[in-house]
């Protein structure tokens, strides 16, 4: 069986995660549909996120340009999010970063397209009353 990666705290014992599992619980509760939360589905909730995060990083470094630095960059993590087919739901979450002046531009070509569209729908409705 694998080696489960293990994780120390303050007093120098063994935990099974490395995440606070305070945290995570509060995480959870935030939910309204959560009510309890037993240590177990704490637990492995923890773990089941590490290893998560730990997928992402693995897939975005493999994928990257950070190779050659020996760094996992956020461009990294947005490209891996768009392009596999597994990861896409972070697409949202984690975008691809864009200058301002191109993002302006792109507005404005998208708002010039809704005024043309909108000109052809009342030429439209002119000729046919």
């Amino acid at each position: 069986m694998a080696d489960v990666a293990v994780g120390k705290d303050k007093c120098g014992e063994q935990r099974l995660v490395s995440l606070p599992l305070s945290r995570i619980r509060v995480i959870m509760k935030s939910s309204p549909e959560v009510s309890s939360i037993n240590q177990e589905a704490l637990v492995l909730t923890a773990k089941a996120t590490e290893l998560f995060v730990q997928y992402l990083a693995t897939c975005s470094y493999r994928h990257g340009n950070g190779k050659a630095k020996k760094a996992l960059t956020y461009s990294d993590l947005a490209s891996t999010a768009e392009d596999s087919e597994t990861l896409q739901f972070l697409a949202d979450i984690l975008p691809k970063k864009i200058l301002a002046s191109k993002y302006l531009k792109m507005l404005k070509e998208k708002r010039e397209e809704e005024e043309e569209e909108n000109d052809d729908e009342s030429d439209i409705g002119e000729v046919l009353a």
